[in-house]
């Protein structure tokens, strides 16, 4: 077959959806930093849609690491196609707004290039919690972090997102050109703050007046974003080109279910996302708090007991009633409660992301969700531990979710496999386990003393310390799948 193209369009089958614009007609108005699956499958598709009475919001595209993401699309004009996932079928849609796609370790000169661009005026970013290089147990920057140590030693030419988007904006104030708005959309707590103080502190080291140009003069516009996107498959890639009529190198997969609110700090101007159903809101924080906790804190729990109990797919783990059942009742019983969004019916939110759980048609794998769980923890579950312990009450689930990540980091199943850890603490967190053994307080003691991930006080914190033993023991002696049912039916002391 030939491949999907802007000269192929016309080839596509009847029922695939196709831009409704001439790619080739529109001007690049964002850059977008990690151009990855979620990024294709959610901001580019909302910008697909306005680029239809909009074209100046095309986006160019950066990799911070690899090239096979432009290796794939550039033979095909950036096209991909967006397959929409349901127990109901499938529907194809073909994006249009990437327009290019560059590898920054190739050529850092690039992308800063479209980044001083005037006719950008926003920079949007998902480069995964790991990407921005800080301590996720205090939000700032890790000075130690060797891309930061190399961008401060070559800041003209750097690899790091921080370090781009700091000699961008220097460029740019050189040149007299305003600051881009720089819009985050990966789950960080309070993301627009968390970024602009990172990417301040960096512009600090270089020249303080720098960065207190960064931190006073430039927008950071807040996101919290809600898609679930599988990684592609080589039977997807198959499927969908299939029915296509024409290659698509390198589709994305993605369920029915979208949500974007932004936080409305553009003064140099900002595409109608209102228009395509994105929401504006002043302040981003409650919204992305209930998203962190609910969705992500639940999906980090299920998919470390799940990959232990054997279950592969997250629809696979839902089906097993104890760990719906545990995912309901820490949804309700210790998550809720932590959250303060009047505007928001948190009990009809839990009802849904059950049932997105359970979609079969996704095929999510527990694996994939299971990464950077020591960027991931700080956000997803410890805030909320920590707000439950302020006020005295349970724990028990929670816990149960840190218990059973740590149970998962030591490297080896419960049938004595290993486990393939993708971490950036991987050997470290591998190191601890095989010193401390298969003794639960001893992991506990060793794992709750890496600083990055739990801070001081919850390593000092007894209750905290012997909620996740408790959990963890059970885990070790009896497994995931009679220890969720354990705790399903509140038989945990």
């Amino acid at each position: 077959m030939l491949p999907l193209s802007l000269a192929t369009l016309d080839q596509l089958s009847q029922d695939v959806v196709r831009p409704a614009y001439d790619p080739r007609a529109t001007t690049i108005g964002i850059v977008h930093l990690g151009v990855g699956a979620f990024h294709r499958a959610h901001q580019a598709v909302y910008v697909d849609d306005i680029l239809g009475h909009d074209p100046q919001w095309a986006i160019a595209g950066a990799s911070l690491r690899r090239a096979d993401m432009r290796d794939a699309l550039a033979p095909q004009d950036n096209l991909f196609t967006v397959a929409v996932r349901s127990g109901e079928g499938t529907q194809l849609r073909v994006i249009g707004s990437l327009r290019s796609i560059d590898v920054v370790p190739e050529n850092p000169a690039a992308i800063l290039a479209r980044m001083v661009d005037p006719a950008v005026r926003i920079v949007s970013l998902t480069v995964t919690e790991k990407g921005y290089c800080h301590d996720p147990a205090t939000g700032d920057l890790n000075t130690a972090h060797p891309d930061i140590v190399a961008d401060l030693a070559n800041p003209r030419a750097p690899v790091s997102a921080p370090g781009l988007i700091a000699e961008a904006l220097r460029l740019r104030r050189a040149a007299g050109i305003v600051p881009f708005t720089v819009m985050p959309c990966d789950n960080l707590p309070s993301n627009g703050p968390t970024v602009h103080r990172i990417v301040a502190q960096y512009a600090a080291l270089l020249d303080p007046a720098f960065g207190r140009f960064v931190e006073t003069d430039v927008a950071f516009a807040g996101t919290m974003v809600d898609r679930i996107v599988p990684a592609t498959s080589e039977e997807d890639i198959a499927g969908i080109s299939e029915a296509l009529g024409v290659t698509d190198a390198w589709p994305v997969v993605s369920e029915p279910f979208t949500q974007w609110v932004i936080e409305d700090r553009f003064p140099t101007g900002r595409p109608d996302f209102a228009s395509v159903g994105a929401q504006m809101v002043a302040d981003v924080e409650p919204f992305e708090k209930m998203k962190l906790r609910m969705l992500n804190g639940s999906h980090s729990t299920l998919a470390y007991l799940g990959y232990l109990a054997g279950y592969e797919t997250v629809s696979a783990a839902m089906a097993n009633a104890d760990i719906e059942k545990l995912c309901r009742d820490l949804m309700t019983d210790e998550v809720i409660p932590t959250l303060d969004l009047p505007e928001a019916d948190l009990p009809a939110y839990r009802d849904a992301l059950i049932a997105r759980f359970h979609n079969p048609a996704l095929k999510h794998r527990t694996w994939q969700i299971a990464m950077d769980g020591s960027q991931k923890l700080p956000q997803r579950l410890l805030g909320t531990v920590r707000d439950r312990l302020a006020t005295g009450a349970s724990i028990d689930r929670l816990a149960l979710g840190v218990a059973a990540w740590m149970r998962y980091v030591t490297g080896t199943d419960e049938n004595g496999a290993s486990i393939d850890v993708r971490d950036p603490l991987a050997a470290r967190l591998k190191a601890l386990g095989d010193t401390a053994g298969r003794d639960a307080d001893a992991l506990v003691k060793a794992y709750l003393g890496v600083e990055e991930i739990f801070g001081r006080d919850l390593r000092d914190n007894k209750r905290f310390s012997d909620a996740v033993k408790r959990g963890l023991a059970m885990l070790l002696e009896k497994g995931a799948r009679a220890t969720v049912a354990a705790y399903a039916a509140g038989d945990i002391h």
